[in-house]
């Protein structure tokens, strides 16, 4: 039985360079969580639809679940990890999303945020139907979403 070939995968991960050693059929969740140790990406369906996985990509939200390792090689990954400027800052879109009560179980939440930033860094004033289009691939089972929008519309107000 032969050994499969592994890779060197260098890229930029929550702005700073990392290298890691990949496999051809690894996917990014897998290495975010179980080689990097970034735990705050979860694996929730394993197939690109409810969003828990979300992680930011040179400035696109993508679900990590589906994504290969290899095809971050050279671009920019930020997780929910990345997003806080010191240990004890949060981002306004965390800080709004504990003010407001969108964090219920919390499996969902790091997506969600992820999501909201990059809605917002495109967007600083989105309406309602805005930000519900920037969280449509976010599920979340514990709520109605209303906590989780008002979260987003204060982020909104704390980016500015």
């Amino acid at each position: 039985m032969t050994e499969e070939k592994t890779y060197n995968l260098e890229f930029r991960l929550n702005n700073k360079e990392v290298q890691v050693e990949v496999k051809p059929g690894d996917l990014l969740v897998d290495v975010l969580r179980e080689k990097l140790r970034l735990t705050g990406v979860k694996k929730g369906c394993g197939e690109g639809e409810c969003g828990a996985c979300t992680v930011i990509l040179d400035g696109e939200t993508v679900n990590s679940c589906i994504f290969p390792a290899l095809k971050v090689q050279g671009r920019e990954v930020i997780t929910v990890e990345g997003l806080s400027k010191s240990d004890d800052e949060l981002h306004p879109v965390q800080e709004a999303f504990i003010e407001e009560g969108a964090v219920q179980c919390g499996f969902c939440t790091p997506g969600a945020i992820l999501s909201a930033k990059n809605l917002l860094d495109k967007n600083p004033s989105p309406t309602e139907e805005e930000i519900k289009s920037g969280l449509s691939g976010n599920l979340c089972r514990c709520t109605g979403y209303i906590k989780i929008i008002e979260a987003v519309k204060t982020g909104a107000e704390k980016c500015k």
